[in-house]
């Protein structure tokens, strides 16, 4: 299939499902697209089954087979991540500077390896044939919690300013530490982990970073001396590509450095804002960002919920569904109990220790960097074994953004009401 058809049938998909929700649903955008692209594809594989048409057939296979990952991780991942990251309170995220760190480094880790752990009893007593540096690996794909899905929707539901650049800032650099303990936990899987985890990350963080200031730094030069806003735009693209191609071939974290860029333009612009004002008076820049994630964002869940049309269910699905959906929610909540209690005393939005835990428990998406890394494994995990782990990485984002994301905005106001009403007891 052409890529400009697969474009104007994504296109098509977005329009179609905006308005039907619009009009009918009246779902959060984000959710309603992947929830309702998972009916059309439903619809298509009934199709596909009741009419044996040979165009028929191989034109819905070319819709799933699409090259999600080459998509996302090649092309317009670093261009999402950096406008999360432009998005980022510099205010708040100094102030909730630790907690940001524990939850992205420590949580995530924490995260992994408790799934790993649990995913490997559950292996062990249905006879799943996966060891357990196996079951690791497939924690190190669905713990980290992804800033796309968590920029995409949580910004709409009305969470506290506080409360969301913790789950942002946190969403936007776990994917970090996540994808850097996928790649140490795959070495020791394929036989050939020579690298210590912690020299992997500092090399990884560090090196990233470095790239990031270092590109930017010599780039954002470049914004002073322009007075096209449209040149501003054309420098911010030029910038987090170039350092996330840079990161990539030297073997530092492009979702890191992407992270880093945006949060330094967003920083430098504010720096230089009345220059801004004066050459860009109408936020053409902004807005460009704004726009552009968007409509990436929309792709990229349409591109998830059309996967399913080449998915292959695993002959365990049926232990897979309860078992997986258990074990995401018990190491989210340890990994963020212990993260949490290492912050001390002053928990972001001043909610209490079990508070906190559900609230970031709950409010921990997950979407396509997840799948991405999961489509990654077909390389060389054992087919079978391939196939849990798609349909475990299914299960965690379908349930994360379909049934979280749905509800995590209640979740918010009923932590909110028990925080308002114990603060009333104390100062009775």
């Amino acid at each position: 299939m052409g890529i400009l058809l697969f474009l104007i049938i994504i296109l098509a998909v977005i329009v179609f499902a905006g308005i039907l929700n619009e009009k009918i649903f009246k779902l959060q955008s984000d959710i309603a697209l992947i929830l309702i692209t998972v009916i059309l594809a439903m619809i298509l594989l009934i199709v596909r089954a009741v009419i044996p048409d040979g165009t028929a057939t191989a034109f819905i296979d070319g819709l799933g087979s699409f090259g999600f990952e080459e998509y996302l991780m090649d092309g317009v991942l670093c261009f999402m991540l950096f406008a999360g990251a432009g998005k980022v309170n510099m205010g708040k995220f100094r102030q909730n500077l630790r907690p940001i760190c524990l939850l992205a480094l420590l949580a995530t880790m924490l995260s992994s390896f408790i799934y790993g752990g649990l995913f490997y009893l559950v292996a062990g007593i249905f006879a799943i044939p996966m060891d357990i540096w196996t079951c690791i690996l497939l924690g190190c794909v669905v713990s980290p919690t992804d800033p796309i899905a968590a920029t995409g929707i949580l910004n709409k539901i009305g969470l506290s300013k506080s409360v969301c650049s913790v789950i942002e800032n946190e969403s936007l650099f776990n994917d970090g530490t996540g994808v850097t303990l996928f790649i140490f936990v795959r070495s020791i899987v394929m036989s050939s982990g020579k690298s210590n985890f912690f020299v992997l990350m500092g090399r990884e963080v560090l090196g990233a970073a470095a790239v990031a200031l270092g590109v930017s730094f010599l780039l954002f030069r470049l914004m002073r001396l322009t007075r096209d806003p449209v040149r501003y735009i054309l420098i911010s693209l030029l910038d987090v590509s170039l350092v996330y191609v840079i990161c990539e071939h030297l073997g530092f974290s492009g979702v890191i450095a992407s992270v880093v860029c945006g949060m330094y333009f967003s920083y430098s612009m504010d720096k230089m804002a009345r220059q801004v004002m004066v050459v860009d008076p109408r936020d053409y820049y902004r807005d460009f960002w704004e726009i552009l994630e968007s409509i990436l964002n929309a792709i990229l869940f349409v591109m998830i919920g059309l996967l399913v049309l080449n998915a292959e269910l695993s002959r365990y699905v049926a232990i897979l569904i309860p078992a997986s959906i258990i074990v995401l929610i018990i190491s989210r909540s340890a990994g963020v109990f212990i993260s949490t209690v290492m912050t001390g005393k002053h928990i972001p939005g001043n909610y209490n220790l079990t508070e906190f835990v559900t609230l970031m428990t709950w409010a921990a998406l997950k979407g396509g960097l997840s799948l991405a890394l999961a489509v990654g494994t077909k390389e060389y995990l054992p087919h079978d074994i391939y196939v849990v782990f798609i349909n475990v990485t299914y299960i965690s984002i379908f349930f994360t953004v379909l049934v979280q994301g749905l509800t995590v905005g209640k979740v918010y106001v009923r932590l909110e009401r028990k925080k308002l009403a114990r603060q009333k007891r104390r100062n009775l």
